[in-house]
C-alpha cells in the first residue's frame, strides 16, 4: 500500500515562493505518475500539476510558468515548487499517485492528507 505525506505548506505573501514535498512510503513512486491537486474552501478539487513515470510533465494553465513539479525517485519524493504566488493560490494542496499521467482526480488511486498553503495579499 502506497502512503503519501505532504510537507511544506504555510503562509506566504503574494509574490513569494513556497516548496512542497510529498514523501512516499510502502511502495516506490517510480512505479507511478504523481500529481498535485488543490482545493479551496467551497470549491471543487482542481488539478495543479503532474509528472509521469518517464518525467513528462503537465500543468494547469493557472500555474503554468510559476509552478514546477519534479520527482526524486532515489528519495521516493515528489516536489512542487511554487513561485510568484497569488492569493488565489490559497488552498489545501494534496499529492496523489496514479498508474498513468492524468489530470482528473478520479484517475488517482492514492492520496495524501494535504497541506495548507495560504497566500496573503
Amino acid at each position: 500500500q502506497l502512503q503519501l505525506v505532504e510537507f511544506g505548506g504555510g503562509l506566504v505573501q503574494a509574490g513569494g515562493s513556497l516548496g512542497l514535498s510529498c514523501a512516499a512510503t510502502g511502495r516506490t513512486v517510480s512505479s507511478y505518475a504523481m500529481g498535485w491537486f488543490r482545493q479551496a474552501p467551497g470549491k471543487e478539487r482542481e488539478f495543479v500539476a503532474a509528472i509521469g513515470r518517464s518525467g513528462s510533465k503537465t500543468y494547469a494553465d493557472s500555474v503554468k510558468g510559476r509552478f514546477t513539479i519534479s520527482r526524486d525517485n532515489t528519495k521516493n519524493t515528489v516536489y512542487l515548487q511554487m513561485n510568484s504566488l497569488k492569493p488565489e493560490d490559497t488552498a489545501v494542496y494534496s499529492c496523489a499517485a496514479a498508474r498513468a499521467l492524468a489530470t482528473k482526480p478520479g484517475s488517482y488511486d492514492y492520496w495524501g492528507q494535504g497541506t495548507q498553503v495560504t497566500v496573503s495579499s
